[in-house]
């Protein structure tokens, strides 16, 4: 199967978990997941399922076992509703980008009230070295 005909269905199945999470599993805790990305193997076997946590009070390894347990189902509800000759089987995993980009954004602001930390004290001394010259 060409790439991009493997990319079409990525997004497909993306699309349809999302709907599938919001609408038609039991689990209150699986409703403020996100589907991040879906990459499928060449060979259309595996589906890798990265997911996003909306609520970070939520144990993120509950969610994933409970996700887990959905697995099947969730097969199930995508082979009725996509018309495929085999339905992946489906790995989930956390994504960590949204932390990532999160952490990132944190350590740039500490640099950047570093510097203005930095430049506060340059000017302090700059005025006391004028103050001494008068």
């Amino acid at each position: 199967m060409s790439s991009h005909r493997i990319e079409r269905l990525s997004d497909t199945l993306r699309a349809s978990l999302s709907q599938l999470l919001l609408t038609e599993t039991r689990d209150p805790r699986l409703r403020l997941v996100s589907i991040s990305s879906v990459r499928i193997t060449p060979d259309l076997h595996v589906a890798d399922v990265a997911v996003s946590i909306m609520d970070p009070e939520q144990d993120r390894d509950e969610v994933l076992k409970s996700l887990r347990g959905a697995a099947g189902f969730l097969r199930s509800q995508l082979s009725r509703r996509l018309d495929l000759r085999h339905t992946p089987e489906l790995r989930f995993r956390i994504d960590r980008g949204a932390e990532h980009s999160e952490r990132i954004d944190q350590l740039l602001a500490g640099l950047h009230l570093g510097s203005d930390d930095d430049r506060e004290e340059q000017d302090d001394s700059r005025g006391e070295v004028d103050g001494e010259s008068e």
